[in-house]
Protein backbone atom coordinates (compact mmCIF):
# COMPACT_ATOMS: atom_id res chain seq x y z
CA UNK A 1 0.00 0.00 0.00
CA UNK A 2 1.11 3.50 -0.59
CA UNK A 3 1.40 5.83 2.41
CA UNK A 4 2.88 9.06 4.13
CA UNK A 5 6.25 8.69 5.75
CA UNK A 6 8.06 10.99 8.17
CA UNK A 7 11.84 10.73 7.42
CA UNK A 8 12.77 13.07 10.11
CA UNK A 9 12.49 16.84 10.33
CA UNK A 10 11.57 18.37 7.11
CA UNK A 11 12.05 14.90 5.47
CA UNK A 12 8.59 13.18 4.41
CA UNK A 13 7.42 10.82 1.20
CA UNK A 14 4.73 9.26 -0.39
CA UNK A 15 5.82 5.92 -1.03
CA UNK A 16 5.54 1.99 -0.99
CA UNK A 17 5.04 0.61 2.72
CA UNK A 18 3.95 -3.01 3.64
CA UNK A 19 -0.37 -3.25 4.14
CA UNK A 20 -0.80 -3.52 8.22
CA UNK A 21 -1.92 -6.88 9.58
CA UNK A 22 -3.59 -7.70 13.03
CA UNK A 23 -0.74 -8.18 15.65
CA UNK A 24 -3.42 -8.74 18.58
CA UNK A 25 -7.14 -10.22 18.77
CA UNK A 26 -8.36 -6.84 19.65
CA UNK A 27 -7.24 -5.10 16.63
CA UNK A 28 -9.08 -3.94 13.36
CA UNK A 29 -7.65 -2.93 10.34
CA UNK A 30 -9.82 -0.10 8.37
CA UNK A 31 -9.53 0.88 5.21
CA UNK A 32 -9.17 4.82 4.74
CA UNK A 33 -11.83 6.91 3.11
CA UNK A 34 -11.19 10.04 4.49
CA UNK A 35 -8.33 11.67 6.47
CA UNK A 36 -7.31 15.19 7.01
CA UNK A 37 -3.83 16.87 8.13
CA UNK A 38 -3.10 17.99 11.64
CA UNK A 39 -1.52 21.20 13.43
CA UNK A 40 0.12 18.57 15.48
CA UNK A 41 1.37 16.83 12.03
CA UNK A 42 3.22 19.81 11.47
CA UNK A 43 4.85 20.25 14.28
CA UNK A 44 6.10 16.39 13.70
CA UNK A 45 7.46 17.70 10.59
CA UNK A 46 8.91 20.54 12.15
CA UNK A 47 10.94 17.86 14.48
CA UNK A 48 8.81 19.11 17.68
CA UNK A 49 7.99 15.64 18.79
CA UNK A 50 11.33 13.87 19.17
CA UNK A 51 9.26 10.66 19.86
CA UNK A 52 7.94 10.19 16.58
CA UNK A 53 10.82 8.50 14.85
CA UNK A 54 12.09 7.90 11.07
CA UNK A 55 9.86 5.59 8.95
CA UNK A 56 6.66 6.18 11.30
CA UNK A 57 3.76 7.01 8.88
CA UNK A 58 1.81 10.28 10.02
CA UNK A 59 -1.79 10.57 10.98
CA UNK A 60 -4.32 10.22 13.32
CA UNK A 61 -7.74 11.38 12.13
CA UNK A 62 -9.80 9.47 9.54
CA UNK A 63 -12.96 7.70 8.22
CA UNK A 64 -12.96 4.24 7.10
CA UNK A 65 -14.50 0.69 5.97
CA UNK A 66 -12.99 -2.20 8.66
CA UNK A 67 -11.49 -4.52 6.63
CA UNK A 68 -10.17 -7.12 9.33
CA UNK A 69 -11.13 -7.62 13.13
CA UNK A 70 -9.38 -9.61 15.57
CA UNK A 71 -11.00 -12.59 16.92
CA UNK A 72 -11.55 -10.25 20.41
CA UNK A 73 -13.34 -7.64 18.67
CA UNK A 74 -17.22 -7.77 19.41
CA UNK A 75 -18.65 -4.03 18.19
CA UNK A 76 -17.62 -4.47 14.83
CA UNK A 77 -17.12 -6.42 11.74
CA UNK A 78 -15.70 -6.37 8.40
CA UNK A 79 -17.82 -3.76 6.26
CA UNK A 80 -18.82 -1.35 8.77
CA UNK A 81 -18.33 1.82 8.34
CA UNK A 82 -16.46 3.94 10.61
CA UNK A 83 -14.47 6.96 12.59
CA UNK A 84 -11.23 6.53 14.02
CA UNK A 85 -10.60 8.45 16.91
CA UNK A 86 -6.99 9.97 17.39
CA UNK A 87 -7.10 8.45 20.82
CA UNK A 88 -6.89 4.69 21.25
CA UNK A 89 -8.31 3.30 24.67
CA UNK A 90 -7.87 -0.12 26.15
CA UNK A 91 -10.36 1.15 28.52
CA UNK A 92 -9.47 -1.03 31.26
CA UNK A 93 -6.53 0.43 32.93
CA UNK A 94 -6.60 3.04 35.68
CA UNK A 95 -6.42 5.98 33.41
CA UNK A 96 -9.04 4.71 31.57
CA UNK A 97 -11.54 3.98 33.75
CA UNK A 98 -11.32 7.77 34.85
CA UNK A 99 -12.10 8.54 31.42
CA UNK A 100 -8.57 9.66 31.19
CA UNK A 101 -8.15 7.65 28.23
CA UNK A 102 -5.33 10.25 26.41
CA UNK A 103 -3.37 8.53 29.24
CA UNK A 104 -3.82 4.83 28.72
CA UNK A 105 -1.32 3.01 29.82
CA UNK A 106 -1.64 1.09 26.40
CA UNK A 107 -2.74 3.55 24.15
CA UNK A 108 -3.31 7.30 24.58
CA UNK A 109 -1.90 9.38 21.15
CA UNK A 110 -0.04 6.39 19.70
CA UNK A 111 -1.45 6.68 16.35
CA UNK A 112 0.74 8.68 14.30
CA UNK A 113 3.15 9.05 16.51
CA UNK A 114 4.34 5.58 18.22
CA UNK A 115 2.81 3.28 16.00
CA UNK A 116 1.76 3.97 12.27
CA UNK A 117 -1.18 6.06 11.52
CA UNK A 118 -4.27 7.28 9.08
CA UNK A 119 -2.54 9.19 6.12
CA UNK A 120 -2.49 5.81 4.27
CA UNK A 121 -4.44 3.55 2.54
CA UNK A 122 -4.79 1.25 5.50
CA UNK A 123 -4.35 1.72 9.44
CA UNK A 124 -4.40 -0.76 12.17
CA UNK A 125 -6.10 0.46 15.10
CA UNK A 126 -5.81 -1.23 18.17
CA UNK A 127 -8.57 -1.93 20.76
CA UNK A 128 -10.95 -1.16 18.20
CA UNK A 129 -13.74 -1.57 20.21
CA UNK A 130 -13.30 1.67 22.17
CA UNK A 131 -10.96 3.18 19.49
CA UNK A 132 -13.74 3.66 16.66
CA UNK A 133 -17.17 5.30 16.51
CA UNK A 134 -19.78 3.68 14.12
CA UNK A 135 -21.58 5.74 11.28
CA UNK A 136 -24.80 5.51 10.55
CA UNK A 137 -25.67 5.33 6.95
CA UNK A 138 -26.48 8.56 5.21
CA UNK A 139 -23.92 10.93 7.93
CA UNK A 140 -21.68 12.89 5.98
CA UNK A 141 -18.10 11.68 6.04
CA UNK A 142 -16.50 14.87 5.84
CA UNK A 143 -17.87 16.24 8.64
CA UNK A 144 -17.23 13.53 10.83
CA UNK A 145 -13.70 13.66 10.24
CA UNK A 146 -14.01 16.53 12.49
CA UNK A 147 -14.85 14.27 15.21
CA UNK A 148 -11.62 12.35 15.05
CA UNK A 149 -9.54 15.07 17.19
CA UNK A 150 -10.02 18.82 16.55
CA UNK A 151 -13.85 18.76 17.80
CA UNK A 152 -13.18 17.09 20.76
CA UNK A 153 -9.57 18.95 21.24
CA UNK A 154 -11.05 22.24 20.77
CA UNK A 155 -14.19 21.34 23.33
CA UNK A 156 -12.20 19.56 26.05
CA UNK A 157 -9.20 20.98 26.09
CA UNK A 158 -10.01 24.55 25.11
CA UNK A 159 -14.06 25.16 26.39
CA UNK A 160 -14.29 22.60 29.03
CA UNK A 161 -10.90 23.07 30.44
CA UNK A 162 -11.75 26.99 30.39
CA UNK A 163 -14.60 26.33 32.47
CA UNK A 164 -16.90 28.71 30.13
CA UNK A 165 -19.60 29.87 30.92
CA UNK A 166 -22.79 32.39 30.11
CA UNK A 167 -21.69 35.43 30.19
CA UNK A 168 -18.46 35.01 29.72
CA UNK A 169 -15.52 37.25 27.67
CA UNK A 170 -13.67 34.43 26.01
CA UNK A 171 -9.98 35.14 23.59
CA UNK A 172 -9.03 32.25 21.71
CA UNK A 173 -5.36 32.66 20.55
CA UNK A 174 -4.99 31.40 16.73
CA UNK A 175 -8.01 30.86 14.14
CA UNK A 176 -6.69 27.88 13.11
CA UNK A 177 -8.78 24.45 12.96
CA UNK A 178 -8.71 23.98 16.63
CA UNK A 179 -9.02 27.91 17.62
CA UNK A 180 -11.85 27.16 15.37
CA UNK A 181 -13.28 24.14 17.01
CA UNK A 182 -13.08 26.25 19.99
CA UNK A 183 -15.26 28.85 19.03
CA UNK A 184 -17.62 26.36 17.74
CA UNK A 185 -18.36 24.60 20.98
CA UNK A 186 -17.58 27.44 22.98
CA UNK A 187 -21.32 28.35 22.19
CA UNK A 188 -23.01 25.81 23.45
CA UNK A 189 -22.68 28.03 27.31
CA UNK A 190 -23.51 31.85 25.95
CA UNK A 191 -20.46 33.52 26.26
CA UNK A 192 -20.83 37.27 25.82
CA UNK A 193 -18.41 37.59 23.54
CA UNK A 194 -15.95 35.88 21.45
CA UNK A 195 -12.35 37.62 20.76
CA UNK A 196 -10.29 35.84 17.95
CA UNK A 197 -6.81 36.67 17.85
CA UNK A 198 -4.57 35.85 14.49
CA UNK A 199 -2.44 37.36 12.09
CA UNK A 200 -4.19 35.97 9.35
CA UNK A 201 -7.06 38.08 7.96
CA UNK A 202 -8.70 35.67 6.27
CA UNK A 203 -9.06 32.77 9.07
CA UNK A 204 -10.58 36.60 10.98
CA UNK A 205 -13.05 36.76 8.47
CA UNK A 206 -13.58 33.22 8.74
CA UNK A 207 -14.06 32.87 12.54
CA UNK A 208 -16.99 35.84 12.07
CA UNK A 209 -19.45 33.59 10.02
CA UNK A 210 -18.39 31.22 12.87
CA UNK A 211 -19.86 33.45 15.86
CA UNK A 212 -16.88 35.70 16.77
CA UNK A 213 -17.74 38.96 18.47
CA UNK A 214 -15.12 40.52 17.46
CA UNK A 215 -11.53 39.83 15.93
CA UNK A 216 -7.64 41.49 16.32
CA UNK A 217 -4.86 40.89 14.01
CA UNK A 218 -1.83 41.09 16.42
CA UNK A 219 0.24 41.87 12.80
CA UNK A 220 -1.52 45.24 12.90
CA UNK A 221 -2.18 46.12 16.24
CA UNK A 222 -0.89 45.33 20.35
CA UNK A 223 -3.41 42.63 21.04
CA UNK A 224 -2.82 43.47 24.65
CA UNK A 225 -4.01 47.44 24.40
CA UNK A 226 -7.15 45.93 22.55
CA UNK A 227 -8.09 43.27 24.68
CA UNK A 228 -7.91 45.71 27.49
CA UNK A 229 -9.60 48.63 26.09
CA UNK A 230 -12.78 45.86 25.30
CA UNK A 231 -12.72 44.62 28.50
CA UNK A 232 -12.49 48.27 30.95
CA UNK A 233 -8.98 47.00 31.55
CA UNK A 234 -10.44 44.21 33.26
CA UNK A 235 -8.63 41.66 31.05
CA UNK A 236 -10.77 38.36 29.80
CA UNK A 237 -12.36 35.57 31.71
CA UNK A 238 -11.21 32.47 29.74
CA UNK A 239 -7.91 32.95 27.47
CA UNK A 240 -7.79 29.57 25.26
CA UNK A 241 -4.61 29.39 23.71
CA UNK A 242 -4.69 27.59 20.25
CA UNK A 243 -1.15 27.92 18.57
CA UNK A 244 1.65 26.29 20.54
CA UNK A 245 4.01 28.95 20.99
CA UNK A 246 5.37 30.77 23.41
CA UNK A 247 4.57 34.10 22.17
CA UNK A 248 0.92 33.05 22.18
CA UNK A 249 1.45 31.05 25.44
CA UNK A 250 2.64 35.06 26.46
CA UNK A 251 -0.55 36.68 24.83
CA UNK A 252 -2.50 34.35 27.28
CA UNK A 253 -1.01 35.35 30.38
CA UNK A 254 -0.99 38.78 29.62
CA UNK A 255 -4.46 39.55 28.88
CA UNK A 256 -6.27 36.92 31.61
CA UNK A 257 -8.49 38.70 34.13
CA UNK A 258 -8.73 38.21 37.51
CA UNK A 259 -10.34 34.95 38.44
CA UNK A 260 -10.16 33.86 34.84
CA UNK A 261 -8.63 30.68 33.20
CA UNK A 262 -5.76 30.11 30.64
CA UNK A 263 -6.62 26.93 29.27
CA UNK A 264 -3.86 25.57 26.67
CA UNK A 265 -4.40 23.63 24.04
CA UNK A 266 -1.49 24.39 21.57
CA UNK A 267 1.57 21.39 21.44
CA UNK A 268 4.69 23.20 22.78
CA UNK A 269 7.77 21.92 21.47
CA UNK A 270 9.59 25.27 23.19
CA UNK A 271 9.33 26.37 26.66
CA UNK A 272 7.40 29.19 27.91
CA UNK A 273 8.21 31.75 30.57
CA UNK A 274 5.59 31.86 33.29
CA UNK A 275 5.11 35.26 34.62
CA UNK A 276 4.44 34.75 38.30
CA UNK A 277 5.17 38.00 38.93
CA UNK A 278 2.03 38.90 37.56
CA UNK A 279 0.10 35.97 38.02
CA UNK A 280 1.16 34.96 41.72
CA UNK A 281 -2.46 37.44 42.92
CA UNK A 282 -4.66 37.05 40.38
CA UNK A 283 -6.55 33.75 41.24
CA UNK A 284 -6.03 32.82 37.82
CA UNK A 285 -6.23 28.79 37.14
CA UNK A 286 -4.01 27.20 34.34
CA UNK A 287 -4.57 24.25 32.60
CA UNK A 288 -3.07 21.70 30.40
CA UNK A 289 -4.47 18.50 28.59
CA UNK A 290 -4.05 16.30 25.76
CA UNK A 291 -7.91 15.49 24.38
CA UNK A 292 -9.43 12.38 25.54
CA UNK A 293 -12.18 11.93 23.31
CA UNK A 294 -14.39 11.24 26.16
CA UNK A 295 -16.85 13.69 24.46
CA UNK A 296 -17.27 12.42 20.95
CA UNK A 297 -20.80 11.19 21.31
CA UNK A 298 -22.07 14.05 22.42
CA UNK A 299 -20.25 15.83 19.72
CA UNK A 300 -21.70 13.33 17.35
CA UNK A 301 -25.18 14.04 18.02
CA UNK A 302 -25.06 17.69 17.72
CA UNK A 303 -23.34 17.57 14.21
CA UNK A 304 -26.05 14.43 13.41
CA UNK A 305 -28.90 17.07 14.20
CA UNK A 306 -27.11 19.95 12.53
CA UNK A 307 -26.65 22.17 15.79
CA UNK A 308 -22.68 21.76 14.81
CA UNK A 309 -21.86 22.39 11.49
CA UNK A 310 -17.85 21.00 11.09
CA UNK A 311 -17.65 20.65 7.92
CA UNK A 312 -17.80 24.77 7.39
CA UNK A 313 -14.14 23.85 8.03
CA UNK A 314 -12.96 22.75 5.29
CA UNK A 315 -11.49 24.33 2.50
CA UNK A 316 -9.73 22.20 0.12
CA UNK A 317 -9.92 18.97 -1.00
CA UNK A 318 -7.39 16.55 -2.02
CA UNK A 319 -6.73 13.16 -3.41
CA UNK A 320 -5.10 10.68 -0.73
CA UNK A 321 -2.14 10.33 -3.36
CA UNK A 322 -2.02 14.45 -3.79
CA UNK A 323 -0.98 14.12 0.21
CA UNK A 324 2.11 16.17 -0.78
CA UNK A 325 0.84 18.86 -2.27
CA UNK A 326 -1.79 19.23 0.58
CA UNK A 327 0.82 19.82 3.09
CA UNK A 328 2.15 22.54 0.90
CA UNK A 329 -1.21 24.19 0.96
CA UNK A 330 -2.01 23.32 4.80
CA UNK A 331 1.49 24.13 5.59
CA UNK A 332 1.03 27.71 4.29
CA UNK A 333 -2.14 28.43 5.36
CA UNK A 334 -2.61 32.34 5.32
CA UNK A 335 -1.18 32.36 1.15
CA UNK A 336 -3.46 29.61 0.59
CA UNK A 337 -6.50 30.42 2.78
CA UNK A 338 -6.91 26.99 4.03
CA UNK A 339 -8.12 26.00 7.37
CA UNK A 340 -9.00 22.10 7.33
CA UNK A 341 -7.94 19.81 4.02
CA UNK A 342 -9.56 16.43 3.33
CA UNK A 343 -7.98 13.69 1.30
CA UNK A 344 -9.98 11.36 -0.52
CA UNK A 345 -9.00 7.65 -0.97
Amino acid sequence: MKALVYHGPGKKAWEEVPKPVINKSTDAIVKILKTTICGTDLHIMKGDLPDVTDGRIIGHEGVGIVEEVGASVSNYKKGDHVIISCITSCGKCEYCKKAMYSHCVDGGWILGNLIDGTQAEYVRIPYADNSLYPIPAGADEEALVMLSDILPTGYECGVLNGQVKPGDVIAIVGAGPIGMAALLTAQFYSPSEIIMIDMDDNRLALSKTFGATQTINTAQVNAVDEIMKLTDKKGVDVAIEAVGIPATFELCEKIIGAGGHLANIGVHGKSVTLHMEDLWSKNVTITTRLVDTSTTPLLFKTVQSGKLEPKNLITHHFKLDEIIDAYEVFGNAAKEKALKVILTS
